[in-house]
């Protein structure tokens, strides 16, 4: 009968599965022949094959259940076994129905053959070898099942039978994945078995050895592998194949073997003992050479990446070259909280502060890609724990915590609110412009050194060729004839800066106060900073700059004679900081107000070190910098790098460049910070972090940011720095010059809210519209008007958030109709610096009491926390006279994001992003607190909707924005965050940001502001509204766009390694997940990263 062949199958399946069960064992002989058809079916019928695997089909089980019953008496149905479940995803189906279990049964049968049958074992290793990469639990099943010795005596007893032997290390790589088998099979001997496996450069078997490096590297991952193979000498050794195979493969057609080698390498070297091991077979110069041959063969990334990563993590652990990691400037506490970083810093001993305690083991290696969980770690890396679940702490309080009395002394800060204005003349009760020093006072310095304030007054270039400029140390500069009354010509900054005024700088800087005493000022706040017109994009980045800057590290390891270690500045030798030499050098200084530079080293001709200067009271958070350099030569590249950075990634991996002011530009009519700088990375390095400055954490390292720049001009003195610099002396003089736009229309008050631990004032500004007239109409519109409170800088490396605000105040006091409808629509308290001390002193991030002013809102001390203590309290002030703000808003920086985004607070939003259960009653809320970000998508192009998040995490509880939402009961409490590199979206898409566009994001608040009365009902003026829908509303289109909660950065993975060593999971807090590697196809250098901006954000 000709019945089509699916048909046949289907037949003889049904017949074997009638056989199946005891008649099996009775009818061996039947039985063999209908698996025989069947196979011949499958064999010579792609659709026959197709049936018996088949969703719906039972041919699988079938059959499985045939070789458990004949435990393959019947060696055919085993051949089908292996044809059918062999190809592709039906290897898949396979394991759903337990083949596996079935296998390892088997296996175990035909073990107690003497001898087994090596046909058999081949077959059953073959089809293992396949089934073990598609089950999860194949490891477990495996070692459950007594496998893994039936493996392993079979590869000691065939180690010459290289037919049999390969399927057999394809297997045991397969149970090696598993760590708990690792161990075991170290301990039956299997890690020696393999080095005797592994061999010199040979055409032959190079299958086998691939496979038999794959199964050691997986064994290596476990330490105590790691430990029996340096033991066994086996480092030396790996060291010299490697070597063979590299200088062997000249076609490079055995990458993968020599891959293997390093991979091996890359585990051993997690632990202390491989790293001394390879240090002492000369590991390093071996791969640094090799590495440096195959670098003109792209197709050999790999091997060059993954042997970078095993010198990283070999190059030997150093100290940061300082006597001490606390800050070079001392200033006592008047008190030193109970508990705290800070005490701890005020309890050591001397000279404890900074000890190298290396992590013993590296466990983690990097996150490859080959672990059994890789899903699972994918999913948990989504979870955040640090969301808020107590509904009781997403409630914002009822009660007052702080009695009326206590509050009544702010009554004196919110005059208008009680104002008659009987009286019309009224002067400002702050700023008070001292005696101005006139221009010609000033001159250039011969030795490049800054303004100096030298008594304060500017000292004069004295006859004769002698100068009394520089520091006291010897830099007179008197060989220098032509400079002799040479008077500085500055460049007319007047006309294109109204709120820049040099002399008036000068005399604010007088009135300042700071730690070191600064007598100098800065030339590019003297000269102001007029925005350049053109455009400055994201830098590109080169493919392998990081690598090769790693190489030139590496290189100071294998060639220290060629390393000068020359130290050219030190804050720490404080009489004379400056070192002077014959002009070989580069001369540095940050003697200046917002001044950071710590220590510089000159390493190599053109290439120099440069340490940062932590937080005063503090030994930690470097990263904010501004120093002067001076002496170099035009048309040569220099190469600086900033060793003792701490987040684990930066927007300098991402296009972000540092900013340069250059003084002859600035002389010439171009004065101005400009984005400068090449080959720009951002990477881990081998200086030690001390376990004292990274929160108990051992075995952290510091980071580099490495940059290259020449110079235009011979004899000039530039200024680099993190950002955008913005000082507490400029501060002082825009609100003078601010004060002088006022006119008989505008309320504009300052106050000095209190004073700071240094004694310099904390400025407070109240703008609104002055009342239409005395009547009392009038006058009751103007003190009803709603309040807006605004605050910045709080951290003072977050020099954006001051031009932000510059540009919020400029708009208030502008001549425009609208600004003029936004004065009478709200009165605005505004501190325009909560951190002046910080910002003075070039801190990054704390106050002189060395702590996050941003992390004291719950319990600020009026000692050590003033500013953050009375701006509360002006605002629980607020909240008892009722006159809570209608919107508060502290404006920040973000260093690992792009755009200009905003946080906010919602129990909604918050219960969304984690598992709390919650009743309709607890989400009921306003949706109001979205208003405000959603108009600024609509009208700033630097603004992203996209990047907002309005979830409450614990580690925020105690930030302005938080403490605001919750105890002041502000509905609109936001932080909002602006870039310091630059805007993936929207007009300014690929471009850095610059001060224009800061400023402009201050403007379009403003904008905002006045949208947003609108939206609430406010009363306004029908033409004003007219024409400011003219103005924002006509060209935008409302975006309607989810909150995405902002956890991990917006980068995508770049596949350059960033990490300096196989430690994963560098920081705590939430997942970032950068990947990085510089081969898409290769994973073994992708590091997963994780630190995220969770202390480094708000």
């Amino acid at each position: 009968v000709n019945v089509p062949s699916n048909s046949r199958v289907l037949m003889l399946l049904g017949q074997l599965e009638r056989l199946n069960g005891e008649a099996m064992m009775r009818d061996v002989e039947t039985a063999r022949q209908v698996t025989t058809k069947i196979l011949h079916l499958i064999q010579t019928q792609e659709k026959s094959g197709k049936e018996v695997m088949s969703k719906g089909s039972s041919g699988m089980e079938v059959i499985l259940a045939s070789l458990e019953v004949s435990l393959l008496i019947n060696t055919t149905s085993f051949a089908l076994l292996l044809c059918v479940s062999g190809r592709g995803r039906r290897v898949g189906v396979f394991v759903s129905k337990g083949g596996t279990g079935v296998l390892f049964q088997i296996l175990n049968t035909a073990n107690k053959d003497m001898p087994p049958s090596e046909e058999l074992m081949l077959q059953l290793h073959s089809l293992l070898a396949k089934v073990g990469p598609k089950d999860r639990k194949f490891g477990v099943k495996a070692r459950l099942s007594g496998a893994l010795n039936i493996t392993v005596n079979l590869i000691k007893q065939n180690i010459q039978n290289t037919k049999l032997l390969l399927p057999c290390l394809q297997v045991l790589r397969a149970y090696s994945t598993n760590s708990v088998n690792a161990i075991s099979l170290g301990k039956n001997g299997v890690v020696e078995l393999m080095f005797k496996i592994v061999a010199p450069y040979s055409k032959k078997n190079t299958s086998l050895l691939k496979v038999a490096l794959d199964a050691l590297g997986a064994l290596l991952k476990s330490k105590t592998n790691a430990r029996r193979a340096v033991d066994g000498g086996h480092v030396p050794v790996m060291l010299a194949l490697y070597l063979d195979w590299h200088r062997n493969d000249t076609r490079h057609r055995y990458m993968l073997i020599r891959k293997g080698f390093l991979v091996c390498l890359r585990n051993i070297t997690n632990i202390k003992l491989g790293r001394k091991a390879f240090i002492e077979a000369d590991g390093m110069r071996i791969l640094y050479n090799s590495s440096t041959e195959c670098l003109p063969v792209r197709t050999l990334d790999p091997l060059v990446n993954t042997s970078s990563l095993i010198m990283r993590k070999c190059f030997p652990k150093n100290r940061l070259p300082l006597p001490t990691i606390k800050s070079a400037f001392h200033y006592q506490l008047p008190h030193v909280p109970a508990a705290g970083p800070v005490a701890q810093l005020y309890s050591q001993p001397p000279g404890v502060d900074d000890v190298v305690d290396e992590s013993d083991d590296n466990e983690e290696t990097e996150a490859d890609t080959d672990s059994e969980n890789e899903e699972d770690e994918k999913d948990h890396g989504t979870a955040n724990d640090d969301i808020e679940t107590d509904l009781n702490k997403l409630h914002p309080k009822k009660s007052p915590s702080r009695l009326f009395e206590e509050l009544r002394v702010y009554e004196r800060f919110f005059l208008e609110l009680s104002e008659d204005f009987q009286v019309s003349a009224r002067t400002s009760l702050w700023v008070e412009l001292l005696n101005i020093a006139t221009l010609n006072d000033i001159f250039l310095a011969p030795a490049g050194s800054p303004l100096l304030l030298g008594g304060i007054a500017a000292r004069r270039v004295g006859g004769g060729g002698g100068s009394n400029w520089g520091s006291d140390c010897g830099s007179e500069g008197a060989e220098d004839e032509s400079v002799e009354g040479a008077v500085l010509e500055v460049p007319d900054t007047a006309l294109l800066l109204p709120l820049h005024d040099p002399d008036l700088y000068v005399e604010m800087v007088k009135g300042t106060n700071s730690v070191p005493q600064y007598a100098e000022v800065a030339y590019p706040d003297y000269f102001g900073h007029v925005a350049p017109t053109f455009r400055e994009p994201l830098l590109d980045r080169v493919y392998g700059v990081q690598r090769s800057k790693i190489f030139q590290d590496i290189e100071r390891l294998i060639h220290p004679n060629d390393i000068l270690d020359k130290v050219v500045y030190d804050l720490d030798i404080p009489s004379c900081p400056v070192i002077e030499d014959n002009g070989e050098s580069l001369k540095f200084n940050s003697q200046f107000e917002s001044g950071n530079l710590r220590k510089a080293v000159q390493v190599r001709k053109y290439e120099y070190d440069l340490v940062l200067n932590s937080d005063i009271n503090s030994n930690h958070y470097h990263q904010w910098f501004y120093f002067e350099v001076s002496g170099m030569r035009v048309g040569t590249m220099y190469r600086f790098n900033i060793i003792n950075c701490e987040k684990s990634n930066s927007q300098f991996n991402y296009g972000m460049q540092v900013l340069m002011y250059s003084v002859q530009e600035a002389i010439s009519g171009r004065p101005r910070w400009v984005r400068t700088g090449t080959d720009i990375c951002y990477y881990k390095n081998h200086f030690a972090r001390s376990s004292i400055a990274a929160g108990g954490q051992k075995g952290k390292s510091y980071y580099t940011l490495t940059f290259s720049t020449n110079f235009s001009h011979k004899d000039d003195v530039c200024y680099f720095a993190y950002h955008y610099p913005y000082t507490y002396s400029t501060l002082k003089m825009h609100l003078s010059k601010l004060e002088a736009l006022r006119t008989p229309e505008i309320y504009l008050r300052q106050d000095v809210l209190c004073e700071t631990l240094s004694g310099n004032s904390c400025p407070l500004l109240t703008i609104t519209a002055m009342p239409e007239s005395n009547s009392n109409d009038h006058i009751c519109q103007f003190r009803n008007r709603p309040l807006i409170f605004l605050s910045a800088r709080v951290h003072p490396g977050e020099t954006n958030a001051s031009w932000v605000m510059k540009g919020t105040l400029e708009f208030l006091m502008g001549p425009s109709p609208l600004a003029a409808s936004l004065r009478e629509a709200y009165i605005f308290k505004i501190v325009p610096m909560l951190n002046p001390d910080g910002v003075v002193n070039g801190n990054h991030r704390c106050s002189l009491s060395g702590e996050d002013l941003n992390r004291q809102w719950q319990n600020p001390n009026p000692e050590l926390h003033p500013t953050i203590y009375h701006t509360k309290s002006l605002l629980q002030y607020l909240a008892h006279i009722q006159r809570a703000p209608l919107v508060f808003c502290d404006y920040h920086g973000h260093s690992r994001k792009k755009n200009v985004f905003m946080y906010g607070c919602s129990v909604k939003e918050t219960v969304w992003q984690s598992n709390i259960s919650a009743t309709s009653s607890d989400l009921q809320e306003d949706l109001g607190y979205r208003t405000l970000p959603k108009i600024l998508s609509q009208i700033a192009p630097a603004f992203s909707m996209a990047s907002c998040s309005f979830v409450v995490e614990r580690s925020k509880e105690s930030t302005a924005r938080v403490v605001v939402w919750r105890e002041i009961g502000v509905q609109r409490s936001y932080t909002m965050e602006s870039t310091l590199c630059g805007c993936d979206q929207g007009k300014y898409k690929g471009l850095q940001i610059g001060t224009r566009e800061l400023e402009e994001m201050g403007a379009q608040f403003c904008m905002a502001l006045l949208r947003l009365k609108r939206l609430t009902g406010l009363r306004n003026h029908q033409h004003l509204l007219d024409l400011e829908s003219d103005i924002i509303g006509t060209q935008s289109k409302v975006v309607s766009c989810p909150t995405t909660y902002v956890m991990e950065e917006d980068e995508p993975s770049f596949m350059e390694a960033i990490d300096y060593s196989a430690e994963s999971n560098d920081e705590d807090g939430e997942p970032e997940n950068e990947h990085a590697g510089e081969v898409h196809d290769n994973p073994d250098h992708i590091d997963q990263l994780s630190d995220s901006e969770n202390n480094h954000r708000e």
